[in-house]
């Protein structure tokens, strides 16, 4: 193949990519609403429950919905005696507590007290796939941070589209996205996000660095220097 067609192959590949539709997931500050960091000063970020955790609940002077073991089942809810099912899993403590307390005191209770405690907590996962050196499923205790979910796959790879790291995470039946960039998270221009068990966090390609390297395979009379700008 002639320089000058490699070239303008490479041209193409280079707009083409550029071209490529951007998830719609929402980045920048828009982002840390749908996935938090850590508050600022905490040590550790509150534990969320999660699927087949085992709880304690306890209701002041009720000792028959007061429950030494409740079981999270694998979808992430517990059964509670009058108000049935009710969604546990992503939520603190106090969080799951409160939502009993609403319930019972809305229809059977009145001023319901409600304490509870994770009994056994269940290692649960985080999901690691896309562009990183070792993609599966890494389990984590409580919570971690995306910079740390990326040590577990051993980091993106050299063809990753570091500024298109997307964080999908079920809340209430309903799945959200957010996209980060890890360049700003590592440099400290951006805040860690704080990753859950159960979410799923998907590193994207760079199109133009992949296009890039399936064309140099072609043309290895290429200087080492000339790769080099084109792969940064």
């Amino acid at each position: 193949m002639k320089f000058s067609v490699l070239l303008a192959a490479i041209a193409v590949a280079f707009l083409s990519a550029c071209a490529s539709v951007q998830p719609d997931a929402p980045s920048g500050a828009a982002a840390y609403e749908v996935i938090p960091a850590p508050q600022e000063g905490a040590l550790q970020a509150e534990y969320r429950i999660g699927p087949l955790d085992v709880l304690k609940i306890t209701v002041f002077q009720e000792p028959d919905l007061s429950l030494e073991e409740v079981p999270v089942d694998a979808s992430g809810n517990i059964l509670y005696p009058l108000i049935g099912n009710v969604d546990a899993a992503g939520r603190t403590a106090a969080e799951l507590a409160g939502a009993i307390a609403d319930r019972l005191g809305a229809r059977y209770l009145v001023n319901p007290q409600v304490s509870l405690i994770v009994k056994e907590s269940s290692a649960q996962t985080v999901t690691v796939e896309g562009q990183v050196t070792k993609p599966g499923v890494f389990s984590i205790k409580g919570s971690t941070s995306l910079l740390q979910a990326m040590a577990f796959a051993e980091g993106p790879t050299r063809v990753a589209k570091l500024d298109e790291v997307i964080v999908f995470r079920r809340v209430a039946g309903e799945t959200y996205a957010a996209r980060f960039d890890l360049a700003d998270i590592r440099a400290n221009r951006a805040a860690n996000p704080e990753i859950r068990g159960g979410d799923i966090v998907v590193v994207g390609n760079s199109k133009v660095k992949g296009a890039l390297r399936d064309a140099l395979q072609l043309a290895p009379a290429l200087t080492a220097t000339f790769v080099q700008l084109l792969l940064r």
